[in-house]
């Protein structure tokens, strides 16, 4: 599991950006309380579907 900063420095992305992209409902993340989290493969399947 992934926190939005973490998911920002791997895609060289401010973490606003990643934000909107949760926003967007373009990322999936499990909500732990005020925690925000998001699976490695979750974002490996974001990356591969963005790349198209």
């Amino acid at each position: 599991m992934l926190t939005v900063a973490q998911v920002a420095g791997r895609c060289q992305v401010a973490v606003r950006t990643v934000r909107r992209w949760i926003a967007a409902d373009e990322l999936p993340v499990l909500q732990l309380g005020r925690a925000v989290r998001i699976a490695a493969s979750d974002l490996e399947h974001f990356l591969r579907k963005a790349r198209r």
